[in-house]
């Protein structure tokens, strides 16, 4: 016998020995010992010859053992972290997701995090950033943000790594990868070099923090299910799904959005930075002759690319990075379509009402004819 021989037999033994787990643990929960074969009829234990092509069959067929006995080798392998919720069930992603559709365009908070949805038309309150105010509740701006952005792309990696083994996937198709590492990326620096980045960060509330938790779960749930199990998870589904044509624009499309986000980002902390320097020689000089004497806050309006035209591009830019993201899912991924209507949702309220207090502030001169986020619209 050759070692390839030995090899592959060892390979069919540890398949046969997978069901013979499955197969007494049901007969432990049972307590009938002439169930064993019916269990398993197909098992010709007897028989060499019909054993060797069980094994064969069980060795080149994975779905065999994931079949019947899936759910049980599921719990095995994999800890769910909440028992047919995450990872969810068919129906409770159905669920999951008719929610994210539904309830999030009325009531939600966006990736730009924080902001109260649609609610922001009615309420002015908004718990971080320019507009925080001093709270027993308040969080510190950097742990807060970073703790509410980085589970989703957490939860969207443990459930790529879970479910497809869940539902018989043996190797999810490169397009699924790629949509996945696109989430990962965009979060990466959303959740962790964003923040540190910045040059300074308000404190956050801790119900504002708690939503934008929840956002990030519900939607990466929602992407993380579709792109792991209830998507396309073959060759010829993304054919149909999405031609790689179209895939390679979307993924353009994406890119470009992130530059362009990660550019009008760094303008902002640019005029952070520049306060930042003027406070400490402000401070420098002032403590000589008051050291009580506090600096005020210096705000200004950035001029370089999209804020030519509008005073919210980085909201603007998100929104074409997950346009990509859609189109390269294809038109009819309903996670990609209710993530972006809950962003433009969730974002435009709140660059309404910034333009507002850049008016306030500035005075309607010095904004000019500047859109909010959409030119020539809002």
């Amino acid at each position: 016998m050759t070692c390839g021989h030995v090899t592959r037999f060892a390979s069919k033994l540890r398949a046969l020995n997978s069901v013979i787990v499955a197969v007494t643990t049901s007969q432990h929960h049972h307590h009938h010992h002439h169930h064993r074969h019916k269990s398993f009829p197909s098992l010709g234990t007897h028989h060499p010859q019909r054993l060797l092509l069980d094994l064969r069959h069980i060795s080149s067929n994975p779905h065999v053992i994931s079949g019947r006995y899936g759910r049980r080798r599921s719990k095995v392998g994999v800890m769910a972290l909440v028992e047919d919720w995450l990872p969810p069930t068919r129906e409770h992603y159905e669920i999951i997701l008719r929610v994210w559709q539904l309830a999030y365009p009325v009531a939600s908070v966006a990736d730009e995090p924080n902001q109260l949805g649609s609610l922001q038309w009615l309420i002015s309150w908004y718990g971080m950033g320019k507009t925080s105010v001093a709270s027993r509740l308040n969080l510190p701006g950097r742990v807060a943000w970073m703790t509410m952005e980085a589970p989703g792309a957490l939860t969207l990696l443990y459930l790529m790594n879970t479910m497809p083994q869940q539902h018989g996937v043996d190797d999810l198709p490169w397009q699924n990868r790629v949509l996945g590492g696109l989430f990962v990326i965009h979060y990466s620096y959303r959740a962790i070099i964003f923040p540190i980045l910045q040059p300074s960060m308000a404190p956050i509330h801790l119900f504002v923090w708690g939503l934008a938790l929840s956002f990030q779960l519900f939607n990466a749930t929602c992407l993380g299910s579709w792109l792991s199990a209830y998507g396309p998870v073959t060759d010829d589904a993304w054919a149909s799904q999405s031609p790689l044509l179209q895939f390679a624009v979307g993924l353009v499309v994406f890119y470009v959005g992130l530059a362009s986000n990660f550019f009008h980002d760094e303008e902002l902390r640019d005029i952070r930075r520049n306060e930042n320097r003027r406070e400490e020689r402000t401070r420098g000089g002032s403590q000589r002759a008051s050291p009580s004497a506090r600096p005020t806050k210096h705000y200004g309006i950035p001029q370089a690319g999209l804020f030519r035209y509008m005073l919210f591009p980085h909201y603007f830019c998100e929104w074409i990075e997950w346009l990509g993201f859609l189109m390269a899912a294809g038109w009819t991924c309903a996670p990609a379509w209710a993530f972006l209507v809950n962003e433009v949702c969730a974002m435009l309220p709140r660059a309404v009402n910034g333009k507002r207090w850049y008016v306030q502030k500035f005075g309607q001169d010095k904004v000019g004819k500047k859109w909010a986020v959409i030119p020539g619209l809002l």
